[in-house]
């Protein structure tokens, strides 16, 4: 089998199943410049942003470079770049927000952009997405940046800077039928919206942004409205300082999940799980750290952010002067479970990551970043369920040494995707003892063993690690002398 083949095998079993994902990444393409959004269906991954060219995994900037003028598309599976390229240009030339129709078949964008190839749109179209044509239909003239997008069987909602759509007045947020007709939904925000998610069944859409205002009344950064009128159904007092806007809505079938971030240094940034069915609070956690995308997958939220103080909810961790990009918590108590891939900052805001999609069983990262786990990777990376990362060998050192006894000692390493390592240490090429202990990068006990040997003796001490399915290389020897036992020492008879 040829190489691509195997590559190709590889990444498909990687994503077969319905495991937890890996912190392992999968290799994917990369952008040179930032991946505002991802949308996901049948399949296909459609990657949205401020970018030129992309270019194949593994590749230097500038090198092996494809052109792509703000929009890919790749399978979700093998990460393979597929031939569907509208280019979108003008303006600021940023593709912001996309999302799928319910029925897979209609992809719908929204940015700053001016031309879909060589037609002239404004802001915000549609793509088919059996052929990657233009529809011919959905082509609303908006006056401003969409920057958010959820779309119904009925309705497509569009949420932005815009205060106008279609000729008539649409204060940053407004409804169209799937075919581009405005619909009569209505409603009044001062500042721009960022985040919008409908819930059909419950006529309602929830919307979160910048603002202070809606519908001529006191509401900030989140609000519920009717999803044919656009009234005001309800608010969310006290939920999050006036610093703080919602840049995330998500939900499943029973409850709605909101990602924060915070304009100052000691604003928290936090998630929030609410009821669908009345708005109120199940559970918020306390991390600081400018939440930018959510999704739910299996019953746990992935997040976007920043994340660097999360000590007061359970299995956080403490400030400690760095971040920690991605994460995983539990959507039924807001527990931080062991999953900690990363990225770096990166260009543009320093952000890092700011789009998030699942599709085929695989995790999408998209964002600003120029590193996943320490190694270059830019713009895109994706996960699946295959865990190929073996824990880092601990060093050892000799604690103490006397006659028949030997006590070696190491730092506990640590996995980004296993809390609990097991630790084997061989004596002279043999295992003589194993370890287990639980440990996270903020939290690496002081472990050791005591050996018992032959006073006199001398030793090689060798220890490896294992996460239960990839084992470390055996650490660099430690060689130990053994002391000798005290010679007895006695006087004669007189």
């Amino acid at each position: 089998m040829c190489t691509a083949a195997l590559l190709d095998a590889s990444l498909a079993a990687a994503a077969d199943g319905s495991g937890p994902f890996s912190a392992d990444p999968l290799s994917t393409w990369q952008t040179d410049g930032i991946v505002w959004s991802l949308a996901s269906a049948n399949g296909v991954v459609y990657v949205g942003g401020s970018f030129d060219t992309v270019r194949p995994p593994g590749s230097a900037p500038g090198q092996k470079t494809v052109k792509r003028t703000n929009f890919a598309a790749f399978d979700a599976v093998t990460g393979k770049l597929l031939p569907c390229a509208p280019s979108f240009t003008g303006l600021n030339h940023s593709l912001r927000a996309m999302k799928v129709s319910p029925d897979g078949r209609t992809l719908y964008v929204g940015g700053s952009f001016n031309s879909v190839g060589s037609t002239r749109v404004a802001n915000a179209a549609a793509i088919n997405t059996a052929d990657c044509s233009l529809s011919a239909d959905f082509r609303p003239a908006v006056s401003a940046t969409v920057r958010a997008i959820d779309v119904t069987a009925n309705a497509v909602y569009l949420g932005g800077d815009f205060s106008r759509v279609s000729g008539q007045a649409r204060s940053r947020v407004a409804a169209l039928q799937p075919k581009g007709p405005l619909l009569p939904f209505k409603a009044d925000f001062d500042h721009p919206v960022r985040a919008l998610s409908a819930a059909p069944s419950h006529g309602k859409l929830f919307v979160g942004g910048d603002f202070d205002s809606v519908n001529g009344r006191s509401d900030h950064a989140l609000v519920t409205l009717d999803a044919g009128s656009g009234a005001t159904l309800l608010s969310y007092p006290g939920w999050f300082s006036l610093q703080a806007s919602v840049k995330a809505i998500v939900r499943d079938n029973s409850r709605f999940f909101v990602g924060v971030e915070g304009h100052g240094p000691t604003i928290l940034e936090p998630r929030i799980s609410g009821r669908l069915t009345n708005g109120t609070m199940v559970w918020k956690d306390t991390c600081r750290g400018a939440t930018q995308a959510l999704v739910p997958f299996q019953g746990v939220l992935y997040s976007a952010s920043h994340a660097h103080d999360c000590a007061d909810t359970p299995g956080g961790f403490p400030e400690s002067g760095d971040r920690q990009h991605l994460m995983a918590q539990s959507m039924t108590d807001r527990s931080i479970l062991h999953w900690f891939p990363d990225t770096n900052d990166g260009m543009g805001e320093g952000v890092g990551p700011r789009a998030l999609a699942v599709e085929k069983g695989v995790l999408w990262v998209g964002g600003e970043f120029t590193k996943v786990n320490e190694k270059p990777q830019m713009g895109l990376a994706r996960f699946g369920n295959r865990d190929t990362g073996a824990p880092k060998v601990p060093a050892l050192s000799l604690a103490a040494a006397k006659p028949g006894k030997v006590t070696i000692a190491w730092r506990a390493s640590w996995d980004r995707d296993d809390a609990a390592l097991t630790y084997k240490i061989y004596r002279d090429g043999k295992l003589v003892a194993r370890k287990t202990e639980s440990s996270a990068y903020w939290d690496r006990a002081q472990m050791n063993y005591t050996d018992s040997v032959k006073a006199g003796s001398r030793h090689r001490y060798t220890i490896d690690v294992t996460d239960g399915t990839n084992t470390s290389r055996k650490s660099a020897a430690l060689t130990v002398a053994v002391p000798k036992a005290a010679s007895r020492t006695g006087g004669g008879h007189r």
